[in-house]
């Protein structure tokens, strides 16, 4: 079984420990992660933005880079659910549609893949301290990764998850949102790290360092000292303290 990381641009150029800890925790249960080194951006920026054909060019790297790839993991809901649009961008192309959609029935988010395909809920881990979840948008409500986390989250000892006070609620980032609308953006991501205070959490975790990064400055912006995390960095935290 060739399984693949899909490490997406800004874990790869800002927190690099992210897909470390997949790495190390995927390999407690036999997998050896595959890394093509030829893998780029999968396009979102230019999807989002309009510019079809430039997202169709980052899309056609990534289905070379993954070919051979019986399972692709990415620590990144969002990155994870592009992958997902690849079939509407070569819609009219026969054979890089059908190879889109193969990429997309064999790509998972890292919780997606430990739970669904592994079978895995208990990675041994142990974290004492007050956890609140956000749930990052496109995870959940594109790719439907809800119940994922929390079951790992559950099983890890010590750990308290406390709710998130409006938790679904868009974090204001989304990508060239941000840029285009910087002072809804920013209205946003200020009510979102209310919310994560209010919750009186040591450690925010999700699953996409997009919103993290995001929600992050602003608590560092503000002098908050809630700690910020992907849960794979959590998980793999608790299974060296384990």
């Amino acid at each position: 079984m060739k399984v693949s990381l899909f490490i997406t641009c800004l874990s790869d150029v800002i927190y690099p420990r992210v897909g470390e800890a997949m790495v190390r925790l995927l390999a407690k249960y036999g997998i050896r992660l595959d890394f093509p080194t030829v893998q780029t951006c999968c396009g979102q920026p230019a999807f989002n933005s309009g510019y079809w054909q430039a997202a169709r060019d980052s899309a056609a790297t990534i289905l070379d880079a993954f070919e051979d790839s019986d399972f692709v993991i990415s620590p990144s809901g969002s990155c994870t659910g592009m992958i997902h649009h690849y079939p509407k961008l070569f819609e009219q192309d026969p054979e890089q549609y059908k190879r889109a959609c193969a990429l997309r029935d064999k790509s998972y988010e890292f919780t997606q893949f430990l739970v669904q395909v592994l079978g895995v809920t208990d990675v041994g881990a142990t974290f004492p301290h007050k956890v609140t979840y956000h749930p990052s948008c496109h995870g959940s409500r594109l790719l439907g990764v809800k119940e994922e986390p929390l079951a790992l989250m559950r099983q890890v000892k010590g750990l308290e998850l406390v709710p998130l006070p409006f938790a679904e609620d868009c974090c204001g980032f989304g990508g060239t949102f941000a840029v285009k609308m910087g002072d809804i953006s920013g209205a946003m991501v200020t009510e979102k790290a209310d919310h994560v205070l209010e919750s009186e959490a040591e450690v925010l975790v999700g699953l996409d360092m997009a919103c993290l990064m995001n929600i992050a400055g602003n608590l560092r912006f503000r002098g908050e000292p809630v700690r910020v995390m992907h849960l794979a960095e959590l998980l793999y935290e608790g299974v060296t303290r384990s």
